[in-house]
């Protein structure tokens, strides 16, 4: 594939190699122009769940495509719309065993889904006529690459450049293991000192800040912390949604039902783009009035789009009907058993799972995010036909649910060879 005029994600160009042109998919695998099969370790790029080009969701979006591509979501609505918000909800009240979260705002991306909860959480508190403006966040924490987001997330490598654009944000230390009384302790004093709009979190699982993982019992305190202070606790689910961390939603492990709860990626079943922010009714009325000042402003031309909510709808009718935690169930189980062979490895530290992502440290003279151990793993991988992107010297398995047993061998023999040619 020669040079193009296209301008990759996450990519320095002068320094990285050619795009590998990917031609079909299906399944767990994708399949080069020149006939490659490559296994998607990473459901490429967390958003892919059942596999790719599952054929009841193709099979909408083929349907919906012939009667209504896009309308205004401004003043109209359309079928595929209404049944998705209403699957949704059905999901979101089966899992959570409550129907507090009431509705629906749909967006485009992961990082829209978060920045419409944190304008709606600051929305809410303006018009209940106490403009309170503090976020919360986990140190570490990515929420995506909007202004908003990347202001709650961390600082570092992903954002200096534009640090002139970004808000502050209060601070919680990553509850390690050992040390979540700091982390508690952090909450409640800066709860203290202002009256805070939100707490944001990723529950149970930071993505891009490293896979660092910490317990449901450590979610549920973080939760009933923000909850007496009367802060909104906003669940950052767009990774953690739709089954990774052994449930349909991470916060059921940890009992808690968020003020705002953000999805994207397995949304679709990573088949087209679509997200969503689930609201209380207190947040919705809070923008419920005559004063056309309280209406929440934000949109986009395609929220909403039909044949994304179609794609959405039958992703929906899958969890809603077919055993989909079975296989979540049968997929960490899995990973679990290929782990247990790291363990005993020097090679591999840190070595931990939340139901079906994997992930460890490998012992390197260089780590973290820059370090060069990470396109050197990249690039061992790739020429095993295997796809996976490590963050440094973080490796994560999170693969789709039809993955097989002999897949995963296939993924874990890649990385025993990988550990012994670039540590």
């Amino acid at each position: 594939m020669s040079r193009s005029a296209i301008w990759h994600p996450f990519t320095q160009h002068a320094v990285a190699p050619l795009p590998v042109k990917i031609a079909s998919a299906e399944g767990a695998y994708l399949t080069a122009e020149n006939g490659r099969r490559i296994f998607d370790g990473i459901s490429s790029w967390w958003v892919v769940t059942h596999g790719h080009r599952h054929p009841k969701i193709v099979a909408a979006i083929q349907e919906q495509a012939g009667t209504l591509d896009q309308v205004i979501f401004a003043g109209f609505t359309h079928e595929p719309a209404e049944q998705a918000a209403d699957k949704l909800l059905r999901l979101v009240q089966r899992s959570f065993g409550n129907g507090d979260l009431a509705h629906v705002f749909f967006s485009d991306s992961g990082s829209t889904a978060v920045e419409v909860a944190l304008k709606m959480a600051l929305g809410y508190w303006r018009n209940t006529g106490e403009p309170r403006t503090r976020i919360i966040a986990l140190e570490h924490a990515y929420h995506g690459d909007t202004i908003g987001t990347m202001s709650a997330g961390a600082r570092g490598v992903f954002n200096a450049a534009y640090a002139p654009l970004l808000f502050d944000v209060a601070r919680l230390p990553f509850p390690e293991a050992g040390r979540e009384a700091a982390t508690f302790a952090e909450l409640e004093r800066l709860l203290a000192e202002q009256p805070t709009a939100a707490v944001v979190v990723e529950p149970l699982i930071l993505g891009a800040g490293g896979m660092l993982m910490y317990p449901p019992e450590v979610l549920r305190r973080l939760h009933d912390i923000a909850k007496a202070h009367g802060a909104l606790f906003i669940a950052d689910e767009v990774m953690t949604g739709f089954g990774r961390t052994g449930t349909a939603f991470a916060c059921e492990q940890a009992g808690v039902t968020p003020d705002l709860m953000c999805l994207a990626k397995g949304l679709t079943g990573g088949v087209i783009p679509l997200a969503a922010t689930l609201a209380t009714r207190a947040i919705f009325e809070a923008h419920y009035a005559t004063d056309r000042a309280k209406t929440f402003f934000h949109s986009s031309s395609y929220t909403a789009n039909p044949i994304a909510c179609a794609a959405a709808a039958a992703n929906l009718d899958i969890w809603l009907n077919e055993p989909v935690l079975a296989r979540v169930a049968a997929l960490g189980t899995l990973q679990s058993a290929r782990l247990a062979k790291l363990a005993g490895d020097a090679r591999f530290t840190n070595v931990r799972k939340t139901g079906t992502i994997a992930a460890f440290e490998l012992q390197a003279r260089d780590a973290g995010y820059l370090a060069g151990i990470g396109p050197r793993l990249y690039d061992r991988f790739l020429n095993a036909d295997v796809l996976l992107r490590p963050l440094g010297n973080t490796v994560y398995v999170m693969p789709p649910y039809c993955t097989t047993a002999a897949d995963l061998d296939r993924v874990y023999d890649a990385i025993l060879d990988a550990a012994g040619a670039v540590a």
